[in-house]
């Protein structure tokens, strides 16, 4: 029954993505991709439901890119989206805040290549064809990889591709190497190798993550709903980091996350060790939402914004991310406000 429920709210969102403008309260809808993480267990569930106490649109998206480009049409007030989009977005003029960091995404991103495409070490990389989201934090983190590699993106093939795409070329070999996310990345490693990871490229300076992002407005209007939910999505996290290892390839959990993320059961427990999911008073801290200008966030946001200025993706860079970081709604679960 919740897989049929699930089908039916996708549904109903792609009708509702005809043509409506900003939701009030009554009417409200939440953005999800496709990677494994512990508050799809909350979806499927119905718990975040029942936390706010109203039902909830449900929407899958493929890529944060296009989560932001619906927020900015007013169709999604709440999203999942990786620091790259949201710092494309804020920098179009979306006003949306950063809530919750859903992962520190560390090895859960990767740069793979394919067995026997002559790819040894990250020179050769020159000439070959790599397949990429634009605008999502692979595609700013292997951007970034060329540049501390010495290679001129003139020297390599970067194609914009969807997971699906990236796994549907690998398969028919029209690509030498690819930086995704699960479940594509699952697939490729089984006929490639990882020459580097997220996390490596986030030690030498450039934080990528992704996080929930909403409407300021929305938001503002709304403190009570914000917390509810925040608390939930904490509470799925929690759930997973006190025992990681009941999280198995047979458990309740990783079904209901394969049910709107797709995948082989026997990866998940795999991926979600490789992330890692701050705990509230971490999200609070300047190790993410808090510290203002200073906060990890807020510099990430920053650095990524610049990045993509350099590289031609956006006109121009806001003078202040940290507004549009706010660890309020965090601070009111730690409080018991709700």
């Amino acid at each position: 029954m919740k897989a049929v429920r699930l089908v039916i709210l996708a549904l109903f969102c792609s009708v509702l993505f005809s043509g409506r403008g900003a939701s009030a309260l009554d009417d409200v809808t939440i953005g999800y991709q496709l990677m494994y993480n512990p508050w799809k267990t909350a979806i499927v569930s119905g718990e975040i439901e029942q936390a706010v106490g109203q039902p909830v649109t449900w929407c899958k998206f493929e890529s944060g890119a296009k989560v932001i480009n619906s927020m900015i049409l007013g169709k999604v007030q709440i999203a999942q989206s990786g620091s790259s989009p949201i710092a494309a977005g804020i920098s179009r003029g979306l006003d949306i805040e950063v809530v919750w960091i859903l992962e520190d995404i560390a090895a859960a991103e990767a740069l793979v290549v394919r067995d026997g495409a002559g790819i040894i070490a990250p020179r050769d990389l020159a000439g070959k064809t790599i397949g990429v989201p634009f605008a999502s934090t692979t595609h700013f983190h292997f951007l970034f990889a060329l540049e501390q590699f010495g290679i001129a993106q003139k020297d390599v093939v970067i194609r914009n591709m969807q997971p699906q795409e990236i796994t549907e070329a690998w398969q028919l070999g029209e690509i030498d190497a690819a930086f995704i996310w699960d479940p594509a990345l699952s697939e490729i490693k089984k006929s490639g190798k990882v020459l580097i990871t997220s996390g490596v490229l986030s030690s030498w300076g450039k934080a990528t993550f992704d996080a929930m992002v909403v409407d300021r407005t929305f938001a503002a209007q709304n403190p009570n709903f914000m917390c509810n939910l925040i608390k939930t999505v904490a509470a799925a996290d929690a759930d997973y980091n006190a025992n990681p290892s009941a999280w198995t390839s047979g458990s309740d959990q990783v079904a209901a996350i394969v049910s709107l993320a797709g995948g082989d059961p026997e990866n998940v427990p795999v991926v979600l060790d490789l992330y890692d999911f701050p705990t509230l008073r971490e999200q609070a801290s300047a190790r993410w939402l808090g510290g203002g200008t200073e906060g990890r966030v807020a510099q990430a946001l920053s650095f990524t914004a610049e990045f993509l200025r350099e590289q031609g993706k956006i006109r121009n860079v806001v003078d202040d991310f940290a507004r549009h970081v706010n660890p309020r709604y965090v601070e009111m679960v730690l409080e018991g406000a709700c």
